[in-house]
């Protein structure tokens, strides 16, 4: 196990322990059939992760103009997902339906995930 596999797993465990299951939903839209004047039902995918919710400090709402007030700070730990998060994602956690506000920051030394980090408003 290399050294970036075993801060992968340990941000794991702390979250884990210190924080929540929040679920991960990608919904891919069914493709128009002009033939048939009709499209497909969407498609719902979700896996479960675990993350820590977070208020933004005083200090970020300064340096950063596209915080709103109610937006939250979300990391996810990245070791078993089993696709990465992306920005047209919703997010679900303790019963409430967040979006992703770009930017989506991944956390990768040497190309290997360990934490996510987004900004996340409902």
């Amino acid at each position: 196990m290399s050294f970036y596999d075993e801060m992968a797993a340990t941000t794991l465990d702390l979250i884990t322990e210190f924080g929540q299951p929040v679920v991960i939903r990608a919904i891919t839209v069914g493709e128009y059939d002009p033939e048939t004047g009709t499209a497909p039902p969407d498609t719902i995918t979700e896996q479960t992760a675990q993350g820590i919710l977070l208020d933004f400090t005083g200090q970020e709402f300064q340096n950063n103009s596209l915080i709103k007030q109610g937006d939250k700070k979300l990391k996810i730990a990245a070791q078993g997902l089993e696709w990465a998060p992306d920005l047209l994602n919703k997010i679900i956690v303790q019963g409430r339906t967040w979006s992703i506000v770009p930017p989506l920051k991944e956390i990768n030394p040497a190309g290997a995930p360990i934490l996510y980090e987004l900004q996340v408003r409902s």
